[in-house]
């Protein structure tokens, strides 16, 4: 099932490019574009969307001021021209932002990001329906630097090295390992944290731990990992990780 989505851009130009781009992403539908904010607000009253792709600097109503008058909040990623944006954005849990002038590719990357955290959610919502869900019990060996996590109806030992990073959507998290599998297990983050190794982990956002072993590179709002992917780096952890990065610099 495609995700539903919009695109906002007072830029007439970038709202065509935009468009075109998601008309070429399978999961995507678009259901309708705008070049105002208030218009969009209007089109929210009678309609739902999944995913929102809103540039932050418009004139009658900023992107960030935007996503703070929704009621019930769809995923959310930004565009927008100027770097120093991504904090703001982020702030507000946005899935991801992208810098213009950016291309089919970048865009696809974040939307990909939005699908795996619907995905999650559609998970979570029919694992509810049928019944109380349970945490699943994940089992760390320190001395092998493995974890034992319950995913796919079976037992999976999990090497900590393998582990790129690890994601998080409610009662549910999604590690992403080295080779390209993706598990998902019934856990919350913040006890996966405590099962990970300090040493080699870190919590760089509220919804993502990265294994430190795996970082390939950083910019202000970001931190890229080995696999090609990367995650926002939230206001309130920006500090820990600039240290940490300068102290092994």
């Amino acid at each position: 099932m495609a995700m539903r989505c919009i695109a906002i851009d007072d830029e007439p130009l970038a709202l065509r490019q935009i468009s075109g781009y998601i008309s070429k992403i399978p999961f995507l539908d678009l259901k309708s574009t705008f070049c105002s904010a208030v218009l969009a607000q209007e089109w929210l009253k009678e309609n739902e969307t999944d995913l929102i792709f809103v540039d932050i600097n418009m004139p009658d109503m900023t992107g960030v001021e935007f996503v703070q008058t929704l009621d019930t909040p769809a995923m959310v990623i930004f565009t927008t021209a100027y770097a120093e944006y991504a904090i703001e954005g982020f702030k507000l849990s946005a899935i991801d932002y992208l810098l213009k002038p950016f291309g089919l590719n970048d865009l696809t990357r974040a939307a990909e990001k939005a699908l795996s955290l619907y995905e999650l959610l559609q998970l979570q919502e029919a694992r509810q329906s049928e019944q109380t869900p349970q945490e699943e019990t994940i089992e760390s060996g320190d001395e092998a630097g493995v974890l034992s996590v319950h995913a796919d109806r079976k037992t999976h030992v999990v090497k900590m090295s393998n582990i790129v990073y690890v994601e998080s959507a409610g009662e549910y998290v999604r590690l992403h390992l080295s080779d390209g599998t993706k598990l998902v297990t019934l856990f919350r983050l913040k006890n996966m944290e405590s099962s990970l190794q300090s040493s080699q982990f870190m919590r760089v956002h509220r919804s993502y731990i990265i294994n430190l072993n795996h970082i390939s590179g950083y910019t202000k709002g970001r931190v890229f990992l080995s696999n090609d992917d990367y995650v926002p780096i939230g206001e309130n952890y920006k500090e820990q990780f600039i240290n940490y990065m300068n102290s092994v610099q």
